[in-house]
């Protein structure tokens, strides 16, 4: 296939561009500045712009403003929301207006759609939570609307923690873990919702590859498990003590009203994938935990 991936250069975008192409596909690059090779096309979400993708089969899009990158400010709040509505509104519009469309937008979602959950279990047959990031990723899905009415397969992989080194949350947690300060957050009994790097791309390109697939697509692994206990696990696997637990009043205090979305609880399962016999390299938190220490650092 020939696929145009937004997001690229991001931590799940990296990954799965050469994985794409190790896997024989042929992948455009969406990006802001100017191009600067032949496999770079030029978009601006701010203003609507998309240049010429040419024949493209399916489109992978993944960008948007890190939730966790800064503190939520008014303003960072807002750049969280329009990151992610104005580039899905745009890729979603573009392609639905083309000649010649794809017949596939895997358009990047996440679990917060679910709110805090507390200890129960929920699908993709579940309504939607409450909260500032409910309201985000309901938005967010919504605006890939144009393309969906124009016929095209849309899928919204409802992405849980991605389990890596390079970025995200772990990447935040292993060396503080590593140096023997890692401990529960507040009282670590709020479910955390997980996916290693290498289950997450395989089941992108597993959305990719099976049409019958649409819609909403929970990508966590098959095993959500508590803060308390993954810290269990993180200190077993580094060899670490895991004794000074975080009390939930400084986490208000460091993150300010980010430090819910830490302290909120999500046990979210891979139900559609289950169903699809999707094979999940790592079922448990240590396995994925392990994978992502034994990754390539680059």
């Amino acid at each position: 296939m020939r696929i145009a991936v937004t997001g690229a250069s991001g931590l799940i975008g990296s990954e799965l561009v050469p994985h794409l192409r190790a896997s024989g596909h042929e992948v455009i690059r969406l990006v802001r500045q100017a191009t600067t090779s032949a496999d770079e096309v030029q978009w601006d979400p701010n203003t609507g712009f998309v240049g010429d993708l040419g024949d493209v089969d399916a489109v992978v899009h993944l960008a948007g403003a890190g939730v966790g990158d800064h503190r939520w400010s008014d303003s960072y709040k807002k750049e969280i929301l329009d990151s992610r509505v104005k580039g899905t509104e745009t890729i979603s519009r573009a392609i639905a207006n083309m000649e010649r469309k794809p017949h596939t937008l895997i358009s990047a979602s996440a679990i917060g759609f679910y709110g805090d959950t507390g200890p129960k279990a929920v699908t993709e047959a579940d309504p939607r939570g409450y909260g500032f990031l409910a309201d985000v990723v309901v938005a967010w899905e919504s605006a890939a609307r144009f393309a969906q009415d124009a016929g095209i397969r849309v899928v919204h992989p409802r992405t849980g923690l991605v389990v890596s080194a390079k970025g995200g949350a772990w990447a935040r947690m292993f060396p503080l873990f590593k140096a023997g300060v890692g401990g529960k957050l507040g009282n670590g009994q709020q479910y955390w919702s997980w996916i290693s790097m290498r289950d997450e791309i395989n089941a992108i390109e597993y959305l990719l590859n099976n049409p019958h697939i649409s819609g909403p697509v929970n990508l966590t692994g098959p095993e959500p498990q508590t803060n308390a206990e993954i810290t269990s696990v993180m200190g077993k696997v580094l060899g670490r003590p895991t004794l000074l637990p975080v009390p939930s009043f400084a986490l208000k205090i460091a993150l300010g009203e980010f430090s819910t979305e830490v302290l909120s609880s999500a046990r979210v399962l891979p139900a559609v994938l289950e169903q699809n016999t999707f094979d999940f390299q790592d079922r448990n938190i240590e396995s994925a935990i392990r994978a992502a220490l034994a990754a390539p650092s680059s």
